[in-house]
């Protein structure tokens, strides 16, 4: 089997943080009715969702499930619990209110459920930061 680089599961970070930032400040808004705070609880959260998705990538690579749609389902599903914690304390702590926490949550279960599985599935179509033993395996799939 070939290696797949950090700096692979680096730019996924980048990629993948763009889009649930994007995600949280919408829905934060959107739920408390506050453009400000909708941006303090999606900004506030960069940093440790980018440490957290990365770390997840890493254990991800030694889990031996194939590459496959129920793969990415199942990264989907241990990504989203991860990712949904962190935006209820997050958004508990900002909002001083526990429902408003639970509340953007809740919305992001599924916001984020179908954008980080297109996520995936895209990131399995590009070879950045794969060796060419992995490149033609995927290739070979596609």
């Amino acid at each position: 089997m070939g290696k797949i680089s950090h700096k692979r599961h680096i730019a996924k970070t980048i990629t993948w943080r763009l889009v649930g930032t994007f995600d949280t400040v919408v829905l934060s808004w959107i739920i408390t009715g506050n453009p400000s705070t909708g941006l303090k609880i999606g900004f506030s959260e960069v940093l440790t969702k980018m440490v957290l998705y990365y770390l997840h990538e890493r254990v991800w690579v030694r889990i031996k499930i194939p590459e496959s749609k129920k793969r990415h389902l199942y990264k989907t599903f241990s990504w989203r619990f991860i990712g949904t914690l962190d935006t209820i304390i997050i958004s508990w702590i900002i909002s001083g209110e526990p429902l408003i926490g639970l509340k953007i949550g809740s919305f992001e279960i599924i916001t984020k459920m179908v954008l980080y599985y297109c996520h995936e599935r895209a990131w399995y179509r590009i070879n950045f930061g794969l060796d060419k033993i992995v490149r033609s395996k995927t290739w070979k799939r596609i």
